[in-house]
Formats: C-alpha cells, structure tokens, sequence
C-alpha cells in the first residue's frame, strides 16, 4: 500500500467564532510537506497580508535551506560529509541549530537523533510519496552499528566536519518547531497582537481570538475527526507525533516514519504523543522535538523521560489506552464523553 503525505493533517484547530468574522484573517498554504495555517485576528487586510507573507518567504527559506532530500544546505552538508571533506562556509543559523539539536539528543539519550538519515532514507521516508518494503534486518543491523550522531561533528568557526562518514542529518523532527519560532518572532516584529500559526499540527498561540483563547483539537489518531480540544494561552505551542501522517503497511505491519535510532525500526504500539509547551523563548522547537523522545520510550521509561525533559503536559494515545499527566488532564476535553469508559485512562505524573 502506499500513502502520500498529503492526506493526513494530524491537527485541527476549532475557530471560536465562525470563518465569516471579519476581524478574522486566515491562509493556507502547502510548504514543509504538509498544510501551513496562518491565522491572524483584529488587524486591517493589509497589515495581515503583509505579515503572513513575510512568514511565507521565511517558511520557504527554511524548506530550501533544511530540507532533508531535496538539495539543500544540509544536503549539501551530509554530501561533504559521506565523502569525509570538511563543509566550509557553513551558515551562522545552521551551525546554531546543530548546536541545539545535538543538546537535545544528549538530553534525550539519543531517542532524538537527527543524524540517522540512512535509516530514515532505507525505509524510504525521503521521498513525497513512499511504497510498502520488505525490512531486511541485516541491512538495518548494519545501520545501526554505523552509530551516527550528533556528537560527532566537529565545527570550528564555519566549517563543519564529522568523525563518522554515516552521520546524515535529517531535521524532519526540528524545523517545523523552529519555523514556528522563526514565525513568531515575526509576528512580534510587525506588532501582530492576535494569531495562531499551524505548521501540520505543530501550533503556536499569540494573544487569543476576541475575548477567548485559541482553541485547538488533537486529531484522534485512527479517525477523521478531533478526539479533544483544548485552549492555547498566549505564547503557548503544542506538538504531535504520530504513526498516521507518513507511514506504509506490509503484511498488515504498520510502519511509520518514526525511526527507533537503537532498533532501526519504526516504533510501534504508539499511535500518536502530544505535548503542551508553556511559554519560552523556543517553544516552537520544544512543541516539535519533545514529543519524539516520548514517542520512541518504554512504556515504563515516559514518565521518567518527561521528567528529564521537564514535559508537564502530555498526552499519549495508544490502542485501548490513553495516559497523560495531572496537568493535561485538567487542560483537555474528550469530545466523546464516553471515552472515560471506552479507554483505560492512565494519570502518569
């Protein structure tokens, strides 16, 4: 079987007064692989215009300069690097985000590892569209015992060079979050009060809409529909990971695009891991790369790994059961009030 990503958006978000407000500005577009959603509230047309297509020009930036398979600065980077040359001239922002990258994969024990783009590209992730294939695991055991990461760069001013030929840097589980800050800043510089800005479910809240705050609903992860919403304070960004966005089925095996870095496998058994990041100074970031870490954990390891990663609000969708902590279960509403009864709910923290 075989599934493009352009049939699943994982988030939507509940307008509080209907799509005919006028103070209301929204717009769609398509960059990252996935549907962008700009919303802005209680400015005049052209000041909105203005400021969403500044957000455009820098999401297209972005694409061009981070993308994973397409040619690219990090492409550029990961050529260098299979061929053991060092990358000269190297961008302040890109070395930057290595930077913070690599902070967040020691700081979570290497579940989060943007350096195994081999694996990613064997189960044939870096492409739009992907078939069915038959894993073959020596191939995968061969690729986990390369050990790629972070750790093993070396930058010294501009230039970038890495100890292991096998480190391929794939920043799919980082530069929607770091967009969304980048967005953020922008709305900030051209005095946006009100907005919401949805990166293929990675949302961040400025201000709030009318009188109320942003409300946003969490995709049920095995249906069309939300399954819970909840209001996004000012400054406020969520985040999910789930099997159901890019992923193939062979033999009746789902696999996603969530690579295990110490199986080489897709992680199964989880449907989808939501998190809720209060207000800082990269939130965005933090809504993209924390729920990975929760994603790919034990079940008996998550609330320890929260812990480290100081996640207070998650919510973690599996068949038949759902978990989360005190601190989202006082913040979400199941739209289904029966679901109390049809899932076994878990407080974890």
């Amino acid at each position: 079987m075989r599934f493009s990503k352009f049939f699943f958006v994982f988030f939507v978000f509940f307008l509080l007064q209907s799509c005919s407000d006028k103070s209301l500005y929204q717009s769609k577009h398509y960059v990252f692989g996935t549907i962008v959603d700009i919303s802005i509230y209680g400015e005049n047309e052209k000041t909105a215009e203005d400021t969403t297509k500044a957000i455009l020009d820098e999401f297209t930036r972005l694409h061009n300069s981070l993308h994973a398979w397409k040619k690219s600065d990090l492409t550029n980077l990961n050529d260098a690097i299979s061929k053991n040359k060092s990358y000269k001239n190297a961008s302040a922002e890109l070395i930057e985000i290595l930077k913070n990258a690599k902070s967040f994969e020691d700081d979570s024990n290497h579940l989060f590892n943007p350096a195994i783009g081999e694996l990613i590209e064997y189960w044939g992730f870096h492409q739009d569209e992907f078939n069915a294939m038959h894993p073959d695991q020596s191939k995968i055991k061969t690729l986990v015992e390369k050990s790629p990461s972070l750790d093993q760069l070396r930058i010294s001013g501009s230039t970038i060079k890495s100890i292991n030929p096998h480190v391929k840097i794939d920043l799919g589980g980082y530069a929607k979050g770091y967009a969304l800050d980048r967005a953020n800043k922008i709305l900030h510089d051209h005095h946006i009060k009100n907005a919401l800005i949805n990166i293929g479910g990675n949302i961040i809240a400025v201000g709030q809409h009318g009188n109320k705050s942003w409300r946003v609903g969490i995709q049920d992860p095995r249906g069309a529909q939300a399954i819970a919403k909840l209001d996004l304070p000012d400054g406020w960004a969520i985040g999910t990971s789930g099997d159901y966005q890019r992923y193939f089925i062979n033999d009746g095996v789902r696999y996603c695009h969530l690579i295990n870095p110490f199986t080489g496998y897709p992680a199964q058994g989880v449907y989808s891991v939501t998190v809720l990041i209060e207000p800082s100074q990269n939130v965005g970031t933090l809504s993209d790369v924390l729920s990975k870490p929760l994603f790919m954990s034990k079940k008996e390891d998550r609330p320890m790994m929260a812990q480290k990663l100081n996640i207070h609000h998650y919510l973690i969708i599996e068949d038949k059961r759902i978990s989360m902590t005190q601190k989202m279960a006082d913040k979400i509403q199941f739209l289904d009030p029966s679901i109390q009864k049809k899932n076994q709910i878990e407080i974890t923290l």
